[in-house]
């Protein structure tokens, strides 16, 4: 049975960072914790969310690592107590948004964290109970301000999700002024995921027709305006698609993601150090070829529908286009360039076969697949 849902309430303009004190008494949020990390703190921009809370008791948790950890999110839980917050306002990528979902389990539930991830069938566990959010992203990539999951490395090294409709956030102000200047390299990669999200989730065969339209209509926008904000910061018009195409993948992918999202969890797990955004870059062109043969996308004809979207002639042309704009974005070659060792792919594809995106791909990898795709993207 297909299941469909939008809940998030989204304000989506310049400037929208200023509404975060009317959001903030519309949740009914009058004590937050912001969640951030420091990066955005030097940046300037969580005092720009300051500012915009005026009058307001506010606690600032600003040590979100770039890949969150449980440590992280029992830090931050412990300071939520201490502090008597009420609610949770994440301002940053989606390190910070993730960490902050964390923290809306973990102030408010009892238990080991681990017990309310997805693969140790914990979504359940997660009630109405949960912390109410308010997500500020600053980066265009994760859509997590709109997104149900988090994906979270557990003390014991996996890197998991946990889902719940209970950690959608109640509000996300999109303000794609908060994204001007953000360096090319993470412009990169961070834009690079949000086209991975619309593309992984067009290509998942669940049945989900609103999923499929606004991942077709993000992934034009998105591959439309990447290389655009990468190499002008200041472009508005390409921060203001990229932002948008950010969001729209995480609006679809409720329909569920697939092997790209499988290996780069994983992986991330093994090398906390490696940036998501950037290893779903180097596994997308794998995984759309070895999607191809699935009997869903030839059936949909997806293939050549994402390439209408692209701009390209056919869909065998998918694969090399994204190793092209990935080139010309100055990502790397391959995973052999960002210090991946072949010797850790046993590690990699036993988390990737457990991992919750594994069984939504179009066409289910084995173990040997997997090998084979890391060996391709090396």
């Amino acid at each position: 049975m297909a299941f469909i849902y939008y809940v998030t309430q989204i304000q989506f303009e310049f400037g929208a960072v200023k509404l975060l004190k009317q959001e903030c008494e519309r949740v009914g949020i009058t004590r937050p914790l912001i969640v951030t990390d420091a990066g955005v703190k030097a940046a300037g921009v969580l005092q720009k969310a300051l500012d915009a809370l005026p009058g307001m008791t506010v606690t600032v948790f600003d040590q979100t690592p770039s890949n969150p950890t449980e440590a992280a999110v029992m830090a931050a839980a412990a300071m939520y107590k201490a502090h008597g917050c009420d609610g949770l306002i994440a301002v940053g990528g989606g390190s910070s948004i993730d960490c902050a979902k964390g923290v809306a389990i973990a102030a408010t539930h009892e238990g080991p964290l681990t017990s309310y991830a997805t693969i140790e069938g914990g979504s359940a566990r997660i009630t109405d109970r949960a912390a109410p959010l308010i997500a500020v992203p600053t980066t265009s990539g994760t859509g997590s301000e709109v997104a149900r999951g988090a994906i979270i490395i557990v003390d014991d090294h996996r890197k998991l999700g946990f889902h719940s409709w209970h950690l959608v956030p109640r509000a996300a102000i999109c303000d794609p002024e908060l994204t001007l200047g953000l360096p090319a390299r993470l412009t990169a990669a961070t834009g690079m995921d949000a086209v991975a999200h619309c593309m992984e989730t067009f290509m998942s065969a669940a049945f989900n027709p609103p999923a499929d339209g606004i991942a077709l209509d993000g992934l034009e926008r998105g591959w439309t305006h990447i290389e655009r904000a990468t190499k002008d910061g200041s472009d508005r018009e390409a921060r203001f698609n990229l932002m948008s195409a950010s969001m729209q993948g995480a609006m679809a992918f409720q329909k569920g993601l697939g092997a790209v999202h499988s290996l780069s969890h994983s992986l991330g797990g093994v090398d906390p150090r490696q940036h998501h955004g950037t290893l779903n870059a180097m596994f997308l062109p794998g995984v759309v070829a070895f999607n191809a043969a699935a009997e869903s996308m030839q059936k949909d004809r997806r293939l050549d529908r994402m390439a209408r979207a692209m701009g390209l002639a056919s869909g065998s042309d998918i694969p090399e286009a994204i190793k092209d704009m990935n080139a010309r974005l100055g990502l790397p070659a391959g995973l052999g360039a960002m210090g991946v060792e072949a010797g850790w792919f046993d590690n990699i594809i036993t988390g990737a076969m457990a991992d919750h995106c594994h069984k939504t791909n179009p066409r289910v990898a084995t173990a040997e697949e997997y090998r084979e795709l890391l060996a391709r993207a090396m």
